[in-house]
């Protein structure tokens, strides 16, 4: 399935007028919405004195002006709205990510700003939704893998520290990842009975770690890796989605990032599985992607100080 191509020259990315208008229609379907009390339709009045900014709004009824940015991770932000847009579609269209080095040259600012912006885009991949995956009848996998540097790659001083980075990946679906502590039995239960349906049939490999997990699932199948075990059945049993999801989040880690804080790993995560939850397969072109970023952000204000913080001040 080919999806429809994204025109970098599109006014959404250059005007901050045809930005806000963008986002408006993305986030606003049915009209202007009071981001304080949900009021919408004739108890909202647009703005458009002369001295009034673009794009501001004031609700009838408690009578507090807003925008449409009010509310998002582009609250209160200096950056203009056209930038904003451009480095959502960018990341939205770069499979294996893109480093705030790259944004920075490519959008002539500061890196500081790059990183920001790409941070506050990757709080907009984080899912709300928890249901877990998969179902009577359907497969899920399930595997943990290590971010981090190896120890050859490093001429002297202690190995570089891993991380280890759990996911389960609904055959032909979604896929959730998670940052976890350690890899012990206790550990991966209590993240993969959250987000696997135990009615699914279970994917693993043979670590027994997963052992006792797989009987409350209804069925648990394995393949052996460390013999060079990878596909048996007639190719029913195997864990190639996931390792295939690993992949290309190394990828990025590797070609893009260099080096990921653990601070900040399950931003990454989020980001590699948004994009793979809206990839072509399932029906999603690069426009979508961004569209969905944009509504993501919704709701997702970040403070640039903590409440604490601004409260003491």
């Amino acid at each position: 399935m080919a999806g429809k191509k994204v025109d970098l020259r599109n006014p959404i990315f250059h005007d901050d007028d045809a930005a806000r208008a963008h986002l408006e229609r993305v986030l606003w379907p049915q009209g202007p919405v009071c981001p304080r009390c949900g009021v919408i339709g004739d108890r909202i009045t647009k703005l458009q004195g002369k001295s009034t900014r673009p794009g501001v709004y004031k609700c009838k009824d408690c009578r507090k002006p807003f925008s449409v940015t009010v509310g998002t991770v582009m609250e209160r932000s200096h950056i203009p709205l056209s930038k904003w847009v451009l480095a959502s579609q960018l990341m939205a269209s770069s499979k294996k990510s893109m480093s705030a080095l790259q944004l920075s040259r490519m959008m002539d600012i500061s890196y500081q700003s790059a990183w920001f912006l790409f941070h506050r885009i990757r709080e907009s991949t984080i899912d709300a939704d928890s249901s877990p995956l998969g179902g009577e009848n359907e497969v899920v996998e399930a595997d943990e893998t290590y971010i981090g540097g190896k120890a050859r790659n490093k001429a002297y001083g202690p190995p570089p520290k891993k991380e280890a980075v759990l996911t389960v990946v609904h055959r032909d679906g979604e896929a959730r990842s998670k940052h976890v502590a350690n890899v012990t039995a206790k550990t991966l239960r209590e993240t993969i009975v959250t987000k696997a349906d135990r009615k699914s049939y279970l994917m693993t490999d043979e670590a027994p770690v997963y052992t006792k997990l797989g009987r409350e699932f209804n069925g648990h199948g394995t393949v052996n890796h460390s013999e060079g075990e990878y596909v048996k059945t007639g190719g029913f049993h195997h864990t190639n989605t996931v390792e295939s999801f690993f992949a290309l989040l190394k990828r990025a880690v590797y070609g893009q990032f260099h080096h990921i804080s653990d601070a900040h790993l399950f931003r990454y995560l989020a980001e590699a599985d948004f994009k793979y939850n809206h990839r072509i397969a399932l029906g999603f072109d690069d426009a979508d992607r961004l569209d969905a970023l944009l509504r993501g952000s919704k709701g997702k204000r970040l403070y640039y100080r903590q409440p604490n913080e601004a409260a003491n001040a």
